[in-house]
């Protein structure tokens, strides 16, 4: 799935074109800033679909911390009412338990087909994400694998072993989740697990200072005691 916000429609319809043509499965379209009413909202998506062509199908990207734009339960019902090509939600709204729960009620009354739900967000609330009706996860954090592990046991029916690892991991996803050092930071414990040759950044992204590092590392010790892939890591 490729992104492909742009300002115009005629830039957002030439990368979709050729995302697909490349292989992409799909295209994720978020709205712009300057959208305020429902109805913009609503119209905005038929217009985008318009200009990429419904052949396509489409991802919502609810991402209101970022775009300013609030999309209620219903304005995202009559989206995907309105456009067959929408064929997936990204829900990145913060809080947002309630509106997943809200989806699938509406699915439940026969108001809205089902269209798969995957969350951002670094995976902070994915435990009860998925307890609320989320197919799993779209984000990054140090450990995917994790993620992963939580939506197979949520789906396995383990729901104490999911929350247990999910736990065990919370102290490093809240700290990858700081605005401005998010990035760092996995980029910092993807290296020390061997994944990454180097944590370095394209300016003006930074690094961890000294007593950041040692604040991770610190995290990644009291991980490990409960999941051992947070000990195979190389020195600093």
């Amino acid at each position: 799935i490729v992104g492909v916000s742009a300002p115009g429609f005629a830039a957002m319809r030439a990368l979709a074109h050729a995302a697909m043509a490349k292989g992409a499965a799909g295209a994720m379209i978020a709205p712009p800033p300057s959208l305020r009413t429902d109805d913009q909202i609503v119209t905005y998506y038929a217009q985008a679909v318009e200009a990429i062509g419904s052949d396509i199908p489409f991802v919502i990207q609810d991402y209101p911390l970022t775009l300013s734009v609030i999309m209620t339960p219903e304005v995202i019902r009559r989206i995907i009412a309105d456009n067959p090509s929408c064929v997936m939600l990204k829900h990145e709204d913060w809080p947002g338990l309630e509106k997943i729960s809200a989806l699938r009620r509406f699915e439940k009354e026969g108001k809205l087909r089902r269209v798969p739900i995957l969350t951002g967000n670094g995976g902070l609330f994915l435990d009860f994400e998925m307890e609320r009706g989320a197919d799993g996860a779209m984000t990054g954090y140090a450990f995917p694998e994790m993620l992963i592990d939580v939506v197979r046991l949520m789906n396995e029916g383990r729901r104490e072993d999911a929350h247990d690892l999910f736990d065990a991991h919370l102290p490093l996803v809240r700290y990858e989740q700081q605005q401005g050092v998010g990035l760092a930071t996995r980029k910092y414990v993807m290296m020390k697990r061997g994944i990454l040759a180097s944590d370095a950044q394209r300016k003006p992204g930074g690094s961890l200072s000294a007593t950041a590092k040692t604040e991770v590392d610190y995290l990644l010790t009291r991980l490990a005691r409960h999941d051992k892939r947070a000990a195979a890591r190389i020195a600093a």
